[in-house]
């Protein structure tokens, strides 16, 4: 057969045998994870893409990724190519993942569509393929490796105590009210970071007590298991259908919890005067007593009956009596222009 005869010739979608065929430009997959995830729990896509690879490359050689996919049998090679050399491995129509580093290749992928944008090169196919993403309340690991170093390594914060620290959640406490009252949606999400904040860095101090150490997660795993217990409507077999039959179950499972003597006991003598009357009067209340104020004249018992007409009435006396006095501050703010 003559060799320029049409039989001899491939077609355009035939290599010739024993040749690759570089016209077809292949596939790039940029694999990311996210190192709030343990390493090795990938997608089920992920560990397909990295399977069916060609050539699976990272530049990062200490990424926590690579140790289970070379014990999953995966060969990574690593090299950290520019986007020229990432299309010549591609060529013929092969497959390259390349696990990204925590910054995401913003080199390569920047290469990439420098590459697509000039028109003059035939662009493999492109994927971002997310093989592991951040869960709701991941960035709050971020936040305890964070706390964790500057307790490590920040001159003061390493010295801080829980008593040191008290003055400070009393003010962001005050703080955060203040702009849930001012309806400011964006100083409440700082003021609510702040209050956080209080909570991380007091259980990364307690980690460091030698005799009854606890952790974050020991705060955290309190919380749940008290709120799956007095939620007995949500988790369990009971049911409730109004706020007040929840406020039913929550006094019933945490009297059962605490076994106090006192319907007083736990409430804090410390808070503000007419949120501690309040509170007094909140309890009085909930177990049907009723209690008769003392028969003494002078501010503070008016204040007390003031305070206790307030909860009877289902109004917060703290917060109705710091609105009056935004009101007279405003008054004074005028009668100064004026």
């Amino acid at each position: 057969m003559n060799a320029n005869s049409p039989e001899a010739t491939p077609r355009p979608d035939q290599a010739a045998p024993g040749t690759a065929d570089t016209a077809v430009p292949g596939r790039i997959v940029l694999l990311t994870t996210s190192h709030r995830v343990a390493p090795g729990l990938l997608s089920w896509p992920a560990w397909q893409a990295l399977h069916a690879a060609d050539q699976v490359l990272c530049a990062d050689g200490a990424h926590p990724q690579l140790p289970y996919l070379r014990e999953a049998g995966i060969a990574v090679d690593e090299a950290s190519p520019t986007a020229e050399e990432l299309l010549d491995a591609c060529a013929g129509g092969r497959t390259v993942v390349v696990v990204a580093t925590g910054e995401g290749e913003p080199a390569l992928t920047d290469g990439l569509a420098r590459l697509a944008g000039t028109g003059r090169v035939a662009m493999p196919e492109l994927e971002l393929l997310p093989a592991s993403y951040d869960l709701p309340g991941a960035r709050l690991l971020d936040l305890v490796q964070v706390m964790d170093r500057i307790r490590a390594e920040c001159p003061w914060s390493s010295q801080q105590t829980h008593k040191g620290l008290a003055k400070y959640g009393i003010e962001e406490a005050y703080e955060l009210v203040e702009a849930i009252e001012e309806g400011d949606r964006d100083e409440l999400r700082e003021e609510l970071g702040d209050v956080l904040l209080q909570v991380v860095f007091h259980a990364r101090i307690a980690e460091d007590d030698l005799e009854r150490p606890f952790s974050v997660d020991d705060v955290a795993a309190g919380i749940v298991a008290k709120l799956i217990h007095r939620h007995p409507h949500v988790f369990g077999d009971e049911t409730a259908t109004t706020p007040e039959e929840v406020k039913a179950h929550w006094l019933r499972t945490k009297a059962v919890e605490k076994q106090r003597t006192s319907i007083t006991e736990g409430i804090p003598l410390g808070q503000p005067g007419l949120a501690l009357a309040a509170k007094l009067a909140s309890r009085a209340r909930a177990a049907h007593l009723d209690i008769p104020l003392p028969p003494v004249e002078g501010i503070g018992y008016e204040l007390l009956a003031l305070a206790v007409r307030a909860e009877s009435e289902g109004v917060d006396p703290e917060a109705a009596l710091r609105a009056a006095a935004r009101a007279y501050r405003d008054a004074i703010r005028e009668a100064e222009q004026g």
